[in-house]
């Protein structure tokens, strides 16, 4: 697949989408793009950048006479079929399977968007793939669906799956996202990943250890804070501890996550049972009080009086997208490390410095699964790209550092060998 602008629409007639091409009923392209949007600006770039879609479909031998024909369709394919009719595995080496992930999701989660629907979710979906190709060198081909229910998503994928060489589930709601994520895992013998819970977990471990590191820390010294117990909150709970940190509190709208609520779903109850050590209970900002570490993935405000009342030289990841729980401001006011989720500040927590290396690391080696070392390892991968460079406005290499995919692949790739996951 080519991560290419296409428009069909036009690749025609050779127009590029930004001039007026006259229709037959007397109107141009953008005077009926603007009816059809009502109140969208038809001229705005982005709308232009996405006519006709993000991603086309793009053959990798040529057929340019009977004899090419023959050998990529019939009658040379049906010796292919035939052989791997034989030999299952021989699916790896003669098709696509063992280079291309479905990136899958039924738009109920989708950015900050929330619950807008399959058809909705494609322009993201979509732009996820080209980041795995533009980032990773995988391919990937971007599937909506159209059902909502966890036994209803789990069978459509497991019947897609003996197309792919792996799946990452994206954009979808919590708390159905664990179940999803681990039916799949249980049913499927290919990686199966949730980019928003462990691409997300992945990148904050990272960067942590970084600052951790530069301020002459251990993770066993700190003690962290969550705002928010959804997808991403449970992961980065769930891996930092994984990973040694010292202790973390997590909370949702309702205060600290913690074992004495009567409110909890089960995966609430869970999470309180793996993390807050110190027994805090209350609000955020209670939990704030003496913290080294604010990790923000709900959205929301942090009041300033909380931020200040954190341990002196602590870190604020305040990741919230496009308003930072802590703006920058603030947090470096009290902070000794800040980073967002955003591109226009230092030290951005993107997920795309995570997932599109792990998975090309997982299907270099035909990964069975995508284990807890392989993302210990690629967090650690990713937070040695940084090398002596490190500094307050540098724990994280940016997305455009051409060492990061190549380091991360390299690390999972090493790290699914020495578990015992890798086929090859």
């Amino acid at each position: 697949m080519a991560a290419e602008i296409v428009n069909p629409r036009t690749a025609l007639s050779g127009d590029s989408g930004g001039s007026s091409v006259s229709s037959i009923d007397g109107g141009t392209d953008q005077e009926r793009a603007g009816e059809s949007l009502g109140s969208f600006d038809s001229f705005d770039p982005a709308f232009a950048l996405h006519r006709g879609g993000k991603l086309a479909v793009q053959a990798t031998v040529p057929v340019r006479d009977k004899d090419d024909l023959s050998l990529a369709y019939t009658p040379g394919v049906a010796k292919v079929c035939s052989a791997i009719a034989e030999r299952p595995e021989l699916v790896h080496d003669y098709t696509w399977k063992s280079s291309v992930v479905a990136v899958v999701t039924d738009g109920t989660a989708v950015l900050g968007l929330g619950d807008i629907g399959p058809e909705a979710s494609l322009p993201v979906m979509e732009g996820k793939a080209i980041l795995f190709k533009q980032f990773g060198g995988v391919d990937a081909v971007p599937i909506a669906l159209a059902c909502t229910g966890v036994d209803e998503i789990v069978e459509t994928v497991v019947r897609l799956a003996p197309s792919f060489g792996g799946v990452n589930l994206e954009d979808i709601s919590a708390p159905r996202c664990f179940e999803i994520e681990r039916k799949l895992q249980e049913r499927l013998d290919i990686p199966v990943f949730h980019d928003d819970q462990h691409g997300t977990a992945v990148v904050t471990l990272a960067a942590l250890r970084n600052a951790a590191k530069l301020t002459g820390r251990e993770l066993g010294d700190l003690r962290a804070v969550i705002s928010g117990a959804g997808a991403a909150g449970v992961a980065i709970a769930k891996f930092l501890l994984e990973a040694g940190l010292g202790d973390v509190a997590v909370t949702d709208r309702k205060g600290v996550v913690s074992a004495d609520r009567d409110d909890l779903t089960d995966v609430k109850r869970e999470l309180a049972a793996l993390t807050n050590k110190a027994g805090i209970s209350g609000s955020l900002e209670s939990a704030l009080a003496g913290a080294d570490v604010f990790i923000g993935v709900s959205g929301g405000t942090v009041p300033e009086p909380a931020v200040a009342s954190m341990a002196e030289g602590a870190f604020v990841f305040a990741m919230a997208n496009p308003n930072p729980e802590v703006h920058p401001e603030i947090a470096h006011k009290y902070a000794a490390v800040v980073a967002t989720g955003r591109s226009d500040f230092p030290n951005q927590i993107n997920n795309v410095l995570a997932f599109p290396g792990i998975f090309a690391g997982a299907l270099q080696v035909r990964a069975s699964r995508i284990t807890e070392g392989m993302k210990i390892a690629a967090a650690d991968a990713l937070a040695a790209v940084v090398g002596d460079d490190l500094a307050a406005d540098y724990v994280i290499p940016s997305p455009f550092d051409e060492r990061v995919a190549p380091a991360v692949t390299a690390a999972v790739a090493a790290a699914a060998r020495a578990e015992g996951v890798a086929r090859r």
